[in-house]
């Protein structure tokens, strides 16, 4: 636990925050506390952790039994405490996740809804494309400061209680993210289940990774003796009994052929054996060999001779998150934007057109800030959903706004959630045609603030795409001009801009409804004397 002096709301000083995460994971519950000061940068300061087997419960009954729960509500209104000292009151000082035990229950809703009746804590269950994007805020700091990881492609790995995550970076950039449904808690109550003889165990454990081991390589075939950075607590606890201390700062690097020799070790030893020698705690002690035996088994299928073991959590991210030190976050967007311009190609899309249109979203975006009130992330998945449109026309010109909505939703980007993909695709089919309405399938599922963000995006987009009614880019800029009860937009690059005044006439239907103004396209013309 991190020494620190408890603070009170009245005592923290002017431009710094003082926030908490908490991250509810297979096996415990977890929350740092640190301080934000008025430049972004996180000090750390209180960590806790209370042991809640919620993996036992999802991966054996498929739900969260009431037990459970109640264990869960004990320890977060704890955690509430805590935080009353610090002077945290505030809901938007406390971000809650709840990763793959609580996201996989049958009873997600239910959970979250009495944890949130109980103790006040809204808890998110993200998904997993969220969960990669926290890790990669969490250690694109050291890719970037760490000299040795910029020598060649770096793997980063986190064999989690629940899933194993798989990062890979080039260059700085992310080229590829996947979650595998194989974590050490996962293997542990496995083999628990089927009541495996010790003999046989170590023999279904190498089997089951192996599996796991080979879809990784099918997938990142081109990558060899990469740099190897591996997360978790449970190689953490294996450097420090080799002797070696990790720290806040550099990862440590440790060979593999070593860490082989103490994960060998820790296998020939029984669950009891772990917790009488190591005083560690229950899940921890399960989870131990199953966790070194997937790292070490991993290193090797990569051709890695050594590996590099970082401090950085999911905690990390979320702070990084939260500090509105906006760097890491920009580099998530240029990939995002990467990302949603390959995903067009592959659907063979319109790309003059598209780049074009959302351009123009883009700016009026920026322009309209005072008449949207959205939050600048929201800019990111207009972009989007204006590159992505028309990807509909590779199924059918006829309803490709349709089209287009079922290819997004049943797409992946790195950097945006499963919910943010449904908005962005909700955007995207409401380019033209029909209003929004609450009946419509997939629309009527949202939330009303999230309905309402789809409506502003999407009349936004239907305004900039009639800008480029023929597809051939003839009006680049725009300004906006606030008059009356109208939103005027000139341009000074057209004489005659008739077809774009008809086809916004035709599309401002959606604009006049949500923002209760009136859209004009007006030209300036050359005057010769």
């Amino acid at each position: 636990m991190t020494e620190s002096i408890r603070m009170g709301a009245d005592t923290t000083p002017v431009g710094i925050r003082t926030v908490a995460v908490i991250d509810i994971g297979s096996s415990s519950i977890r929350m740092a506390i640190a301080q934000i000061d008025g430049v972004g940068c996180v000090h750390p300061l209180e960590s806790l952790q209370r042991a809640v087997k919620l993996g036992e419960d999802t991966w054996t009954n498929g739900s969260i039994g009431k037990e459970t729960t109640e264990e869960c509500v004990r320890v977060l209104l704890q955690f509430r405490r805590v935080l009353l000292e610090y002077g945290v009151t505030d809901g938007d000082r406390v971000r809650a996740i709840a990763t793959s035990a609580v996201r996989e229950a049958s009873n997600k809703a239910a959970f979250l809804d009495r944890i949130y009746s109980a103790t006040g804590i809204d808890v998110d269950a993200i998904d997993e494309m969220e969960v990669n994007r926290l890790t990669y805020l969490a250690v694109m700091p050291l890719l970037t400061e760490v000299a040795a990881l910029r020598e060649k492609p770096a793997l980063i790995v986190e064999v989690g209680a629940g899933s194993t995550e798989l990062l890979l970076i080039e260059d700085a950039v992310m080229t590829y993210a996947g979650t595998y449904r194989l974590g050490a808690l996962r293997l542990y109550e496995m083999l628990e289940t089927h009541h495996t003889s010790p003999g046989s165990a170590l023999h279904v454990l190498i089997s089951s990774i192996q599996r796991m081991l080979d879809e990784m390589r099918r997938t990142v075939h081109s990558v060899d003796d990469p740099r190897l950075l591996v997360l978790g607590g449970d190689i953490r606890f294996a450097l420090s009994q080799m002797d070696q201390e990790t720290d806040r700062g550099e990862p440590r690097e440790v060979s593999v052929k070593e860490l082989e020799k103490f994960s060998d070790e820790i296998l020939n030893y029984s669950v009891d054996e772990l917790l009488q020698k190591y005083h560690l705690p229950v899940p921890d002690a399960e989870t131990l060999g199953p966790a070194l035996l997937s790292i070490v088994m991993l290193a090797k299928t990569f051709g890695a001779k050594s590996l590099y073991v970082a401090t950085q959590t999911l905690r990390d991210g979320l702070l990084i998150e939260m500090s509105e030190a906006r760097t890491w976050e920009e580099r998530i967007q240029e990939q995002v934007i990467k990302g949603a311009m390959d995903l067009g190609r592959k659907y063979r899309f319109d790309e003059s057109h598209a780049v074009h249109v959302a351009s123009l979203c883009a700016s009026l975006f920026d322009q309209l800030q005072t008449v949207h009130g959205l939050d600048p992330r929201y800019r990111t998945m207009l972009y989007v959903a204006a590159l992505l449109h028309e990807v509909g026309n590779v199924i059918s010109t006829r309803s490709h706004h349709k089209h287009s909505m079922y290819l997004v939703m049943n797409s992946e980007l790195f950097g945006l959630s499963s919910r943010e993909m449904k908005i962005v695709a909700l955007i995207a089919r409401y380019h033209r045609r029909a209003m929004p309405r609450a009946t419509h399938e997939v629309y009527g599922t949202l939330t009303r603030d999230h309905r309402i963000i789809v409506n502003k995006l999407a009349a936004i987009l239907r305004v900039a795409d009639a800008l480029d009614r023929a597809h051939q880019q003839r009006i680049s800029t725009v300004q906006c001009v606030l008059e009356d009860e109208s939103v005027i937009l000139t341009s000074q690059e057209l004489d005659n801009p008739t077809l774009e005044r008809m086809a916004l006439k035709d599309k401002d239907d959606l604009f006049q409804q949500v923002y209760g103004m009136r859209i004009e396209l007006r030209s300036h013309m050359k005057v010769n004397f």
